[in-house]
């Protein structure tokens, strides 16, 4: 192998690490969609939720396909533009912004996090012109449909669930709704894995396919597949607490049977859109169902201050990435790279 050849393998791999870190911090920065309704009800501890939610996570690369990952791998951007520092500046654009609201304790979208990159960082290099319009309104168009729905889907099963058990004991829909919970967390945690691990599939197989390492055909590699779940299963083990409490406790005050009905619409919403090959946000579909719970109670259940600070992060997130990325594209470019 000639010295060239060998730098451009090392490099592809040092690319793919920062990949599988990116997933890692999907995870835990994530981690509170997964979990935070289990933690607030008291359903399950902390620590028995993260270990539950990414057990899950895991379990998501075996049967769900790879639509959304091919969505994000070729709907993004034109394949001529991108190379390794294209990708490699688009993954550090969503890092820097998923620690960033991180430590805000505001949950955004991973996943617009890395389109707003990898967009940002091809923008920089060769104009508005690289980018593929139609991939791009498909994913704007959920990004703003995603929570609706969640929303929509989260107060229509509080209301038939309220008017089906309207003559139950209070006591007693509340010890069902605690072992149902565990099954709707469970649903939430696959639909997230599913959806989530798949763009940085997409990322990985981009950059492989790129770099001549996949042949003609774009696919995506099984070990890319299970190098992603895993990644962002540890990542939802390793728990974002700051964001549990946001997510968990300051939107809405939930009960087993509101914590129930929020998980069972973003699972719905989250499959839904993973077998059309759709990247959307597990952050905006939960939030959207717990406060569509939390409005069925009464309006002013939902803290809607909080309500309105997440979606002003979610805003600037595509905006914020792609600078990010943009300026680390710029600065490799400096480098030499």
């Amino acid at each position: 192998m000639h010295n060239s050849g060998r730098i451009l393998l090392t490099t592809v791999v040092l690319i793919i690490l920062v990949a599988l870190i990116f997933d890692f911090i999907n995870g835990f920065h994530d981690a509170a969609n997964s979990i935070a309704t289990v933690v607030s009800t008291r359903v399950l501890t902390p620590l028995q939720a993260v270990v539950w939610a990414a057990f899950f996570n895991f379990v998501a690369a075996f049967g769900f396909g790879v639509q959304v990952a091919t969505t994000v791998g070729k709907g993004v951007v034109e394949a001529s533009v991108v190379d390794q520092w294209v990708i490699l500046a688009g993954l550090m654009g969503a890092i820097l912004w998923d620690l960033i609201t991180w430590y805000w304790g505001l949950p955004t979208s991973s996943s617009h996090a890395l389109i707003g990159g990898f967009a940002g960082a091809a923008v920089v290099k060769a104009g508005f012109a690289s980018l593929l319009v139609a991939g791009l309104i498909k994913i704007g168009v959920f990004m703003v449909l995603a929570p609706l729905i969640g929303l929509a889907l989260g107060f229509g099963l509080m209301l038939a669930t309220v008017w089906t058990f309207r003559r139950a004991a209070p006591g007693r829909v509340d010890k069902l709704f605690r072992h149902l919970q565990l099954l709707s967390a469970a649903g939430y945690s696959l639909g997230h894995g599913t959806n989530d691990a798949q763009k940085t599939m997409g990322i990985i197989a981009v950059l492989l396919f790129t770099t001549g390492h996949l042949g003609r055909e774009f696919y995506v590699p099984f070990w890319v597949i299970m190098a992603a779940h895993a990644a962002i299963g540890l990542g939802t083990l390793a728990g974002g607490w700051r964001i549990v409490k946001t997510m968990g406790m300051r939107i809405t005050k939930l009960r087993p049977v509101g914590g129930f009905c929020a998980e069972a619409a973003g699972t719905l919403t989250l499959l839904g859109t993973a077998i059309g090959g759709i990247p959307v946000s597990t952050t905006h579909t939960i939030t959207g169902a717990i406060v569509g719970v939390g409005a069925l109670q009464r309006l002013s259940a939902v803290r809607w201050g909080v309500a309105g600070r997440i979606v002003w992060a979610w805003v600037f997130t595509v905006p914020a990435s792609a600078l990010i990325a943009a300026a680390t594209w710029l600065l490799l470019h400096l480098a030499g790279a």
